[in-house]
């Protein structure tokens, strides 16, 4: 499976990364911690092995920067060594003249139809848990 920020991609081991300050990521994984400490005391998991995040290319995540953030925000907590999965979401806009809705291509903002500029954002902007996978559950009796 990738393991280089593409599309999809899930993350398990170290990464380092250059350049930059990872603030962004690090608010972001903060974040991300307590709505997952919070779901798994709701639902009986101490232990989760996989997170599914979707981020819209519009909110300008470096997937290396947020891996780093997620394994060390991870530490001693409910996630440590989960598998994070990042799903990069595409940049959709409409154009308010014709009505077309497309994917944006290249952060060309001009309708492929009609060439307006007139073209709002639709999809990109995105940042949400989509789910995420429990390793077991709290007192789980195996039973169905």
């Amino acid at each position: 499976m990738p393991t280089d920020g593409r599309d999809g991609a899930c993350h398990t081991g170290r990464w380092s990364f250059a350049g930059g300050s990872a603030m962004h990521e690090a608010a972001i994984v903060a974040g991300l911690m307590k709505i997952l400490e919070r779901q798994a005391a709701l639902h009986g998991v101490s232990r989760i092995a996989r997170v599914n995040l979707k981020v819209g290319k519009l909110k300008a995540v470096e997937p290396q920067a947020l891996v780093a953030c997620f394994e060390i925000f991870a530490e001693g907590g409910v996630a440590e060594g989960a598998e994070l999965c990042i799903d990069h979401l595409p940049v959709r806009g409409r154009c308010a003249a014709c009505g077309r809705e497309f994917e944006v291509a290249g952060y060309r903002f001009r309708c492929p139809d009609c060439e307006s500029g007139d073209v709002r954002v639709t999809g990109g902007e995105e940042l949400y848990v989509e789910s995420f996978e429990a390793a077991e559950a709290a007192g789980a009796s195996g039973g169905g």
